[in-house]
């Protein structure tokens, strides 16, 4: 089982150990198991005897990156490689309006469910006319094996160094530990109609890009 200190000072006292430097501090959360591993809606941990994660304080978060695509934007053009290992650009659906979600990785538990989920609702989404993206730092052949073994109708686009990401401001979560998950809806004109972002309920994105395209 997990076990938590906190330490917030020394003392020389005969009933407390003496801290050294080495000891943590109250900056941070040491969390120390023999041996565990745990999936958290994209991000993976993994904690060993000798090893500890420690999550940073107020004080030492970083800022998530603020959004830099808005709604009534057209957002920056790209060029990434598919699952296939294909060249791929927005202007490829140019007169079609597309959902393009950003999610944390391939074969973790949110992003699973939020694939399967647009994979369930493909059909409505191609009767609204849209064309569905996604976008991981994943590299293209774990998309591939990610896609063939959900049976992943749409594309899956390699963001392997997360610049598209940054040029596009999709936010992080947990102190910037984890990618954020986020989902644009482009209407046939380019310009950005909805942005949603919802890390942990992933399913929802679907229901809220849904109702969008067929009000337009």
């Amino acid at each position: 089982m997990a076990s938590l200190s906190f330490f917030t000072y020394a003392s020389t006292s005969p009933l407390l150990p003496t801290l050294n430097p080495k000891t943590p501090s109250s900056n941070s959360l040491s969390i120390l198991s023999s041996s565990s591993q745990s999936q958290f809606h994209g991000l993976k941990l993994s904690f060993s005897t000798s090893s500890a994660f420690s999550f940073p304080c107020a004080s030492t978060m970083k800022p998530n990156i603020f959004a830099k695509v808005s709604k009534g934007d057209v957002p920056p053009a790209f060029n990434l490689k598919d699952q296939d290992g294909k060249s791929f650009s927005l202007s490829k659906y140019k007169g079609k309006p597309v959902v393009l979600y950003f999610y944390p990785a391939d074969e973790t538990p949110g992003c699973t469910k939020q694939a399967c989920a647009f994979r369930d609702s493909y059909e409505k989404f191609k009767k609204a006319g849209a064309e569905v993206v996604g976008i991981s730092g994943d590299d293209p052949s774990s998309h591939k094996a990610f896609a063939k073994k959900y049976k992943l109708p749409f594309t899956l686009l390699s963001d392997e160094n997360n610049k598209i990401r940054k040029d596009w401001g999709v936010p992080s979560d947990l102190f910037g530990t984890l990618p954020g998950r986020q989902t644009y809806v482009i209407d046939k004109k380019g310009v950005v109609q909805l942005i949603y972002n919802n890390q942990f309920q992933p399913e929802k994105h679907i229901d809220e890009t849904l109702k969008l395209l067929q009000s337009i």
